[in-house]
């Protein structure tokens, strides 16, 4: 009997437009053809593949979902299709992406002033400027209210002072969107800013020996007495509420992307029961193989209809940030399940870089914790339940 394959039995495609489909297709051969056969050495390596990212602006991938200024402005089930097969490839290829467009870009795009959006959205649309969003602190991650970093205005300029951890893309940013504090006492005193590489006072050092997304370059910002004009201020933001916008709009992201890692690992695994024999016959002749492969083609599957359905309410600007935590923590939480679970059916090679599945699962811990912790989300999605807030 001839096997069926996983997409046929989800048949995602049956609700997919031709654009959708085509987009989707164009991505998964850039991941397939440029990106794999390079992805275990830069992880041991503990490198991105930085030569790519022309490639990625031309295939119109950063700031996708951005309307204007050079974007793409596709929808969100293309985006969200993008995504997976980008983490298909690895969280680290993904992980680029996202904080380029949903998070750094997306910031300028919605807190930013017109003049502000002009300069810096389609030179980053290129590739030519790359941003990082400078939110996490050491002690201020699930509480970013709690963020100790400054901006205190004098004459024509903010000084800035303060420290950003865990920040994607922060040693090779050409600017930062920088969340901070202004000193005097109001309940918006949270804004962001855009601080540009070279700027005195601004240090982006490299976080080493992670043993989680290693193809991804992580970093802290440092801000000592960082003086920048008042007009890069972003006028617009205000609060809490501007930041964790642009958090919504990355964890919708995620929510697809994760289903990619986990696509990934599902491949590797079925592919090496296949072809594995023991006693004789292949592995995945027996019971319990074929239970954990139903287990992870089951789980794949209704993830993907949990993120289909809430990518066609975000176009109907009906999605709500509960919704978004949902999948997040659906997509991310399985996607991890099924990597351990894969890395056990290839058995002593599963921790090998040989195959996908020890790096997808290293990389789903870091995926697994940023962007809103999977504690957080339980307790954000009790609160939406019961009305009783636990935090």
């Amino acid at each position: 009997m001839d096997p069926v394959a996983l997409d046929r039995l989800t048949d995602l495609d049956s609700v997919l437009t031709q654009d959708e489909i085509l987009t989707r297709d164009t991505v998964r051969q850039f991941v397939h053809d440029k990106y794999l056969p390079i992805i275990a050495d830069h992880f041991e390596n503990h490198t991105f593949p930085e030569h790519l990212i022309p490639e990625l602006a031309d295939l119109g991938l950063l700031g996708a979902s951005i309307k204007g200024y050079g974007c793409a402005g596709i929808n969100a089930v293309t985006y969200g299709l993008i995504l997976q097969e980008l983490e298909y490839g690895d969280s680290g290829l993904r992980s680029f992406v996202s904080v380029q467009g949903s998070l750094a870009m997306y910031a300028i795009y919605s807190s930013g002033s017109e003049e502000q959006k002009q300069y810096w959205l389609p030179r980053m649309a290129k590739g030519e400027v790359i941003g990082c969003f400078g939110l996490t602190e050491p002690d201020s991650g699930s509480d970013p209210g709690a963020m100790r970093t400054i901006a205190r205005k004098d004459g024509d300029s903010y000084v800035l002072n303060g420290f950003k951890m865990w920040i994607t893309n922060s040693p090779i940013s050409d600017v930062a969107v920088v969340w901070a504090k202004l000193e005097e006492d109001d309940p918006k005193a949270i804004r962001g800013f855009l601080v540009e590489r070279g700027t005195p006072g601004f240090e982006t050092p490299t976080i080493y020996k992670k043993m989680s997304l290693r193809a991804s370059h992580t970093g802290e910002i440092v801000l000592s007495d960082c003086r920048i004009p008042a007009d890069h201020l972003l006028p617009k933001s205000g609060g809490l509420r501007s930041p964790l916008s642009c958090l919504t709009q990355a964890r919708f992201g995620i929510a697809w992307g994760a289903m990619g890692a986990a696509k990934a690992c599902f491949d590797s695994a079925l592919a090496y029961s296949r072809e594995r024999v023991q006693f004789g016959v292949p592995i995945a002749s027996k019971q319990l193989i074929q239970e954990q492969l139903v287990e992870m083609a089951l789980e794949i599957s209704k993830a993907q209809t949990m993120n289909y359905h809430f990518a066609r309410l975000k176009e109907q600007d009906q999605l709500s940030p509960i919704q978004v935590s949902m999948a997040k923590k659906n997509s991310v939480g399985q996607a991890l399940k099924i990597a351990r679970m894969a890395r056990s059916i290839h058995g002593a090679t599963g921790i090998s870089l040989e195959f996908s599945p020890i790096r997808h699962m290293l990389n789903l811990e870091s995926v697994y914790t940023y962007e809103g912790t999977d504690e957080v989300h339980t307790l954000s999605i009790g609160r939406a339940l019961t009305g009783i807030s636990a935090f």
